[in-house]
C-alpha cells in the first residue's frame, strides 16, 4: 500500500485524533450488542512464501496458503478481486478452504471504483456482487477504495450508486482525496450520506496522510487499515493507543471491526497483527482469533482440518 507513505516518519505525530462529535452520537443509537464485540484481525493477502516457517509450515505448498492463513486469522482484505471478478470455483474453493467464522473482505473492482461514472450502465457492480454474494455467511465487509480524484463534485454519482447498492451487502466507502477531510461542509454531507445508506467508513492509519484518520463511524461496524513501517516502535505504541479507541467504541455500543494490517512488502504485517490481538485481548472480552506462529505450536498442531 503506497497511499500516504513516507520515507521518515521522524516529524510524524501519530497520536490518534478525538473523534468526530457524530461517532458518539451514532454509537449510541445503536441496536444493543448481543454479547462479546466481534474483533476481526488479517492482513492483505496470502501468497507469502516468505511466510512459510512462521505463519506456513516449512512444508506448505501455494495451493495450501490459503487453508493455513485461515487458520491464523480470522478475515483478509481481499485484494485480488480489485483487479478481477472471482469466478464461481474461485468462490467455492475459497469458502471451502476456511473455517466457519473466517470472513471475507473484498475489495471492489477498480474499474468500478476508479472510474468516473462508478461503472454506471456497465452491470460490473451488479456481476461482482451476485460473485461474492456466493461466499454467503463468510462474506464479510466489501469496501470500495474511492481514488483521490474522487471529489465532492462527484456526489452525487456516489448517492446514485449507493442507492442501487444490494441492501444485503455490506459496503464500506474509503475517501481520499483531501477535500473531504479539510472543508467541513464536504466532511458533513459526505458521512451524513454514508450514514443515510447504512455504509460504513474505512479508517486509514498511515503517516504521510494524518487527515484520512476521521475518526467518523457510520454504522455498527469499524474498518480500519492500519500502516505500519517496518515495525518501527511506533507501530507498537500507535496499535496500544487503538486498542483504547475500540475498548472505549465497543463501550459505546460498537458491534464489529475488520482491523487489517499493512506493512512493507507485507513481510512483517502477521507480526503486528499477532500484536493486536495480543493486546485486545489484555484489555478487554471479544470473540477474536489471531496468529500463533508455527515455532510456538507443537508440530502435531499444524494440520488442515
Amino acid at each position: 500500500m503506497d497511499f500516504g507513505k513516507v520515507r521518515n516518519i521522524k516529524n510524524i505525530h501519530f497520536s490518534l485524533p478525538n473523534d468526530s462529535p457524530e461517532t458518539l452520537r451514532v454509537l449510541t443509537g445503536l441496536p444493543q450488542r448481543e454479547g462479546l464485540p466481534h474483533v476481526y484481525i488479517g492482513c492483505t493477502g496470502w501468497s507469502m512464501k516468505e511466510w512459510i516457517g512462521k505463519v506456513y509450515p516449512k512444508n506448505a505448498k501455494p495451493q495450501d496458503y490459503l487453508q493455513y492463513y485461515s487458520r491464523q486469522f480470522n478475515t483478509i482484505e481481499l485484494n485480488t478481486t480489485h483487479y478481477r471478478t472471482p469466478s464461481a470455483s474461485d468462490i467455492q474453493k475459497w469458502y471451502n478452504s476456511t473455517p466457519d467464522d473466517f470472513r471475507f473482505a473484498p475489495k471492489m473492482l477498480q474499474t468500478v471504483s476508479h472510474s468516473p461514472q462508478l461503472g454506471f450502465g456497465t452491470g460490473l457492480t451488479a456481476q461482482f456482487c451476485e460473485a461474492i454474494a456466493g461466499l454467503e455467511e463468510k462474506l464479510g465487509v466489501c469496501f470500495m477504495q474511492l481514488p483521490p480524484h474522487f471529489t465532492y463534485k462527484n456526489l452525487r454519482i456516489l448517492e446514485s450508486y449507493l442507492s442501487k447498492f444490494p441492501k444485503d451487502i455490506h459496503l464500506a466507502i474509503e475517501l481520499r482525496h483531501e477535500d473531504w477531510f479539510a472543508n467541513e461542509h464536504y466532511f458533513k454531507t459526505i458521512f451524513d450520506v454514508l450514514e443515510h445508506y447504512r455504509v460504513s467508513t474505512v479508517i486509514t492509519d498511515v503517516a504521510g496522510r494524518r487527515d484520512v484518520l476521521h475518526q467518523r463511524l457510520t454504522t455498527s461496524t469499524a474498518v480500519i487499515r492500519f500502516v505500519g513501517n517496518d515495525l518501527h516502535a511506533t507501530d507498537y505504541t500507535r496499535i496500544d493507543e487503538w486498542v483504547v479507541r475500540l475498548k472505549k467504541w465497543f463501550e459505546e455500543g460498537l458491534h464489529e471491526v475488520y482491523f487489517f494490517t499493512h506493512e512493507p512488502d507485507n513481510l512483517n504485517a502477521p507480526d503486528l497483527a499477532k500484536y493486536l490481538h495480543d493486546a485486545v485481548n489484555s484489555q478487554f472480552e471479544a470473540i477474536l482469533r489471531g496468529p500463533h506462529f508455527i515455532e510456538e505450536e507443537p508440530p502435531k498442531q499444524i494440520s488442515l482440518f
